[in-house]
């Protein structure tokens, strides 16, 4: 995953690429399964428009990950169990990375939060 990313408290200039992992696997669900980041799907999520340091400005950059992530990831249509997680686990790998690629403790917190109480169900 990349990122450009402008270390200014609050307001960033900022464009974070996230980018899909762990598609290896999934086979028929898959039509090129990418065996390296560089060639694992990936969208741009510009969040320059976003003040990090409150908490909406957090909520809406980490709903952007999330939607990105769902996109390069793997959509699971067939009735598998275990490419359900399979997809799912692209989806948790992709947001986790684009929230470390930040470097912003409050996004970290809210994903972990949610990491939390996905994984109660």
């Amino acid at each position: 995953m990349t990122s450009q990313i402008g270390r200014i408290p609050g307001f960033t200039r900022a464009t974070l690429t996230v980018l899909a992992s762990g598609l290896v696997g999934l086979g028929a669900s898959v039509a090129t399964a990418a065996t390296s980041t560089d060639d694992a799907p990936a969208i741009s999520v510009s969040y320059s428009d976003l003040n990090l340091a409150t908490e909406e400005g957090t909520l809406a950059l980490y709903k952007r990950i999330v939607s990105a992530a769902r996109q390069v990831c793997p959509v699971n249509t067939a009735p598998s169990a275990r490419l359900a997680a399979q997809a799912q686990h692209c989806v948790d790998d992709a947001v986790a990375r684009a929230v470390k690629d930040v470097q912003s403790a409050k996004l970290a917190q809210l994903q972990a939060t949610r990491t939390r109480r996905a994984a109660r169900g």
